[in-house]
C-alpha cells in the first residue's frame, strides 16, 4: 500500500477517536450535572435527617465506650496489697527496746513491735491470748495457770517455752535488774511444771492480775548467763534485741551531734515465722524527733507516713486532703484532783461547790474532738459503774449557795472570803494546748463563783517533780484506768503515803469506807459480787468529792493516706494501736474481682 494512503487512514482514525473521546467527556459532564450537581440541593434539604443519624452513631459509640469502662471497673478495682515501707514519727528518744526496761513512747513502740506478751487487748478491748492460749484460776483465787501456744519460736529460730516466761518475771523481781516493773511483782511465785505451762501464785487474791501479763517476754537462752546487774547495758537492749513479735531489728541510724538535733531511725523487718502470720509491710521504721516542729516538717515533706505525740493538728497538716486522723479513745480519765489534806481544798463543801460549778459539757465542746464525759472514778460501761453515784451535775446557783452556806462571802473584788481567808488555790497542769484550754475554761467558770484560780502550766521536767512531791493545790491530770475496775492505786489511803512506791493517790484522799470497798472489790473474782463490793467506794467518792471528773482522753494518730486494717477503737495504752499490725497495708493495685 502506498505510503500517502497509510498516512491519510491514520489521520482519519485519530480524528474519529478524538471525536469519540470528546463525546464521551461531554456525556460524563452531563451525567455528573444531572445525577450529582442537580441533586446536591436535595441533599441539603435532608441535612437534618443526615445529621441526626450521624449524632446517633456518635452517641451509640460513646455508650459502647462507657459500657466497656463500667464493666472494667465492675470486674476490676483497687485493692490493698502487701509491701511498702511504713515510717512512724514519734516525739522522744530511743534508749531501750527490752520490755522490762522500756519507758516512753519511742521505747514502748519499738519494744511492742519486737516482743510479744502472754496476753494482749483485741480490737474490742478484750483481753485475749498472745503467746498464751488460755488461763485458769483455782478456787483460792490466788493461783493462775497459763498455757502457751505450741511451736512458737524466737526470731533467731530457737523455741520459746515456759522457761522464758519464768526467766522474764524472775528477772523483773530481782532488785539488781532495776526494772521499773519490780514493784508490781513482789511476792509473786512463778513456776513452770512443763514447757507449755506457767503457774503464778499470788500472796492474795487479785482479780485484775491477768491484765498485768501483757509485758513482753525476753529469751532465757540469750540473757540467762548475763549477770543481772549488767542487763541494763547489754547490746540486746538496743542494737540486738531478739523477740517473738511481728517485726525484728534490722538497723539503727543516728543523725545529729547535739541533744537538740539528735534523731534516731530504728528499722525493723517482718518476722516470717510470727505466729500471727508474716507482716504485710516490707519494713517498719520508728523515727524519733526531739521536738514537734521537726516532726511536722518531716511529715509535710512526706518523709513520714504517721505522727505520734501531737495533742492537736496544726492547720498546715489538718487542711491536707490526704491526711487521716484517728482518735482512739483511751480507757483513762482526765480529772482535776483536789489536794484534800491541806489548804482551802481540805473543806469538803468547797470541793462540792467546785464540782457543782463546773460546766463539763462546755469544756468538752472546746477540746476540738469528741470525748465521753467522766462522772465518777470508774468508766461508763465498766464493771461496777453505777449511775446512782455520779458526781453532782452542773448547777451554778446550787454551787454558789453551797459556798455561801459554808461562810464564803463575795468581797468587793468579786472573790469570796471566809473570816479573812481568800478563796484561792493553784491549779497545776502540763504545758500543752489541750490542758491550757481546759484550765482556762475552768478558771473562768470558777471565777464567776467567786473563786480565784491561779493556773500553772509546766514543762515535762518540772511537772514530774510536781507529781513526785505532790507540790500543788489542785492537779489537772490524766490517769490510766484500763479495762478492769481496780483503781486501788489512785484512791486507797496507803497510796497517799510518802512511803508508797507509787504515790498515785494525787488527791491524798483518805476514807476508811473507800479503803475497805477497794480492797474487797479487787479480791473478788465473781463479777456481780465485785460490782456490789465497789458501791460503798463510789458513794463515798461522790460525797467527799476528792476530784472533778472531766472527760475520757484520746490518743491522736495521724497518717498520710489510709492504713488498711487499722481501725479506730478504744485502747488502754498507745501501743495497743499495734493490735493487728501484721495486717497493716499501705499500697493498692488494680485487681480483678469475681462476681
Amino acid at each position: 500500500m502506498p505510503l500517502n494512503r497509510l498516512k491519510l487512514r491514520f489521520r482519519r482514525n485519530f480524528r474519529l477517536q478524538r471525536k469519540q473521546v470528546e463525546g464521551l467527556s461531554g456525556q460524563v459532564e452531563r451525567q455528573v450535572e444531572r445525577n450529582f450537581i442537580r441533586r446536591f440541593s436535595s441533599l441539603v434539604a435532608v441535612r437534618r435527617f443526615v445529621i441526626g443519624w450521624l449524632l446517633l452513631f456518635v452517641i451509640l459509640g460513646g455508650l459502647v465506650v462507657l459500657q466497656i469502662n463500667l464493666l472494667t471497673n465492675y470486674y476490676q478495682t483497687s485493692q490493698p496489697i502487701a509491701g511498702g515501707i511504713y515510717t512512724e514519727g514519734i516525739l522522744g528518744t530511743y534508749t531501750n527496746a527490752n520490755p522490762i526496761y522500756a519507758t516512753g513512747q519511742v521505747d514502748n513502740a519499738v519494744s511492742h513491735l519486737i516482743f510479744s506478751g502472754l496476753f494482749k487487748s483485741d480490737d474490742s478491748n478484750r483481753l485475749v491470748g498472745d503467746l498464751a492460749t488460755s488461763w485458769s484460776l483455782d478456787s483460792t483465787g490466788k493461783v493462775y495457770t497459763v498455757r502457751l501456744r505450741p511451736n512458737i519460736t524466737w526470731q533467731d529460730g530457737q523455741p520459746l517455752t515456759a522457761k522464758d516466761v519464768v526467766f522474764t518475771y524472775h528477772t523483773i523481781q530481782d532488785p539488781d535488774a532495776q526494772s521499773p516493773l519490780n514493784v508490781s511483782w513482789q511476792n509473786v511465785n512463778i513456776t513452770s511444771p512443763d514447757s507449755q505451762t506457767v503457774v503464778f501464785t499470788l500472796p492474795n487474791p487479785l482479780s485484775s492480775f491477768p491484765y498485768s501479763l501483757t509485758t513482753g517476754i525476753i529469751p532465757e537462752h540469750i540473757l540467762g548467763n548475763t549477770p543481772i546487774y549488767q542487763l541494763r547495758s547489754v547490746a540486746f537492749d538496743t542494737m540486738q534485741p531478739v523477740g517473738s513479735g511481728p517485726f525484728a531489728m534490722q538497723a539503727i541510724n543516728v543523725t545529729g551531734l547535739t541533744p537538740d538535733t539528735r534523731q534516731e531511725e530504728v528499722q525493723l523487718k517482718p518476722f516470717a515465722n510470727y505466729y500471727g502470720g508474716k507482716p504485710k509491710l516490707n519494713s517498719f521504721i520508728i523515727h524519733s524527733f526531739h521536738n514537734q516542729d521537726q516532726m511536722i516538717r518531716a511529715f509535710n515533706s512526706q518523709e513520714l507516713d504517721a505522727m505520734i505525740g501531737l495533742n492537736t493538728l496544726p492547720d498546715n497538716v489538718a487542711n491536707e486532703s490526704a491526711v487521716q486522723q484517728y482518735d482512739f479513745p483511751l480507757t483513762a480519765e482526765n480529772m482535776v484532783f483536789f489536794k484534800t489534806s491541806t489548804g482551802v481544798l481540805s473543806d469538803v463543801n468547797v470541793r462540792q461547790a467546785l464540782v457543782t460549778g463546773a460546766n463539763i459539757p462546755q469544756v468538752i465542746l472546746n477540746l476540738g474532738y469528741s470525748a465521753n464525759q467522766v462522772r465518777e472514778p470508774l468508766l461508763e460501761n465498766q464493771l461496777g459503774y453505777n449511775k446512782a453515784y455520779q458526781q453532782t451535775p452542773y448547777n451554778f446557783n446550787q454551787a454558789a449557795q453551797i459556798l455561801t452556806n459554808d461562810g464564803w462571802i463575795v468581797g468587793k473584788d468579786g472573790i469570796r472570803y471566809n473570816k479573812g481567808q481568800r478563796l484561792t488555790f493553784g491549779l497545776y497542769a502540763q504545758d500543752s494546748n489541750e490542758y491550757a484550754v481546759v484550765a482556762g475554761i475552768l478558771k473562768q467558770q470558777w471565777r464567776k463563783l467567786g473563786v480565784d484560780v491561779q493556773v500553772h502550766l509546766q514543762q515535762d521536767t518540772n511537772m514530774q517533780a510536781t507529781l513526785a512531791y505532790h507540790a500543788y493545790d489542785a492537779l489537772l491530770y490524766g490517769i490510766s484506768i484500763g479495762p478492769d475496775p481496780d483503781t486501788f492505786v489512785y484512791w486507797d489511803s496507803t497510796q497517799a503515803d510518802v512511803r508508797s512506791n507509787t504515790r498515785l493517790n494525787f488527791a491524798e484522799y483518805k476514807s476508811s469506807i473507800a479503803d475497805a470497798a477497794l480492797e474487797a472489790g479487787r479480791t473478788r473474782s465473781d463479777p456481780a459480787l465485785r460490782a456490789i463490793k465497789y458501791q460503798p467506794f463510789l458513794k463515798a467518792w461522790q460525797q467527799d468529792a476528792p476530784a472533778l471528773g472531766l472527760y475520757q482522753p484520746r490518743f491522736l494518730y495521724v497518717t498520710r493516706g489510709k492504713v488498711f486494717n487499722l481501725d479506730q477503737h478504744t485502747i488502754n495504752v498507745d501501743t495497743d494501736r499495734y493490735e493487728n499490725v501484721q495486717n497493716w497495708m499501705i499500697r493498692q493495685a488494680p485487681q480483678n474481682i469475681v462476681k
